[in-house]
């Protein structure tokens, strides 16, 4: 493992010249390496082993139509690399569990009939094995438990891998059957696309993901844009501008600068009198926050925010109040206001027009 300096803190991680991918695809020579579910990390890891060269075949239901379909779609052919849940699962020898966490716990009776000693079971995040009390996901002692958590969406994954960027991702072994646990991960990690990989623990990866989900970069974001934006409504400023100085200047200038070279950084490249206030009021947001975020934590410490899930989102009628509540957001001005900033934004505008222009020779035919 390179040793790198984090704030002061030395750590270690893989990289790819640590493990190349040559190394990954002679690890997993021998491997059927079984995507269970196409919702929102399996394309994208399903696809880039794929494009790496690996043997992947998908698991997925046919119950569920639009995620068939959209394997059907990406190249993945029925009765060869695409088949149902249980299928997939006998047929591989890495056992990839991405479904939804909910769904884990529901599949979870015909996953087990499946694991023959040996094989490897592997999430891209630790809830069903931490939370085992609640999912009832308990591995049997001789298969391989494994997991790389790719620090982004799916998409994302996908997008950063076609781009060539790669994506970071955590790993852990929570149990080594078969002496092969370690590398086995380690190359499933490389042939997802990851640009390097640091080492963690299930429980560490999933009390740090789901508290990051529920603050700062889904729940609190989200929050903090809602208040900031029905202060400055309420004070008479326009969807336009409370939108553009909430959202539209975070996402499209300074976020991007922080993602370049660090907050200080963005700090500094700012106007004096942003910076100043930055400064000033970056405390006062923290004093106010922090409660949160410790109460945030010690439920999903204590297994309230899973409980939360598993409830939630295994009812029967989940999707249909999802839908209700997702178009709730979506249909709040806020959001109105942000698709119409977006569509002026010059390259949405340029693509307007050019649509708009197709066919068009210039010239009357009048």
């Amino acid at each position: 493992m390179a040793k790198i300096d984090f704030g002061g803190v030395e750590e270690e991680v893989i990289t790819r010249s640590e493990f190349p991918m040559a190394k990954a695809r002679q690890t997993l020579k021998k491997e059927v390496i079984a995507v269970i579910g196409y919702g929102v990390q399996g394309p994208a890891q399903a696809l880039n082993m794929k494009d790496n060269g690996f043997n992947v075949i998908v698991g997925q239901s046919k119950q569920f139509q639009r995620d068939w379909d959209r394997a059907v779609a990406d190249g993945w052919v029925p009765g060869k690399t695409l088949f149902e849940m249980e299928e997939a699962a006998q047929r591989g020898t890495i056992i990839q569990m991405l479904v939804s966490d909910a769904a884990q716990r529901a599949i979870w009776p015909m996953i087990k009939k499946c694991l023959a000693p040996g094989k490897a079971l592997y999430f891209s995040h630790g809830f069903s094995i931490v939370y085992k009390d609640q999912t009832k996901v308990i591995p049997p002692k001789d298969v391989d438990v494994i997991m790389v958590a790719p620090k982004g969406s799916g998409l994302n994954v996908r997008r950063n891998f076609l781009s060539g960027a790669g994506i970071n991702s955590s790993f852990a072994v929570e149990q080594d059957a078969t002496g092969r646990a370690y590398n086995r991960c380690l190359a499933v990690g490389i042939a997802i696309g990851s640009g390097y990989l640091f080492p963690t623990t299930f429980k560490q990866e999933v009390f740090s993901d789901l508290t990051g989900e529920r603050g700062v970069l889904m729940g609190a974001l989200a929050g903090i844009m809602d208040a900031q934006y029905q202060v400055l409504r309420a004070h008479g400023h326009s969807p336009s501008e409370a939108f553009n100085e909430t959202v539209e200047e975070l996402t499209e200038s300074l976020i991007k600068l922080v993602g370049e070279n660090g907050m200080d950084w963005m700090y500094s490249n700012c106007s004096a009198t942003a910076q100043r206030g930055a400064l000033d009021w970056r405390p006062k947001f923290k004093k106010a926050v922090l409660p949160v975020f410790k109460e945030l934590y010690q439920r999903v410490a204590t297994g309230k925010e899973t409980a939360r899930v598993l409830s939630a989102c295994g009812a029967p009628n989940y999707q249909e109040s999802l839908r209700k509540e997702l178009a709730e957001l979506g249909n709040s001005e806020i959001w109105l206001a942000g698709k119409a900033t977006r569509s002026l934004r010059p390259h949405q505008a340029a693509k307007v027009i050019s649509k708009s222009t197709k066919g068009v020779t210039g010239r009357s035919r009048n």
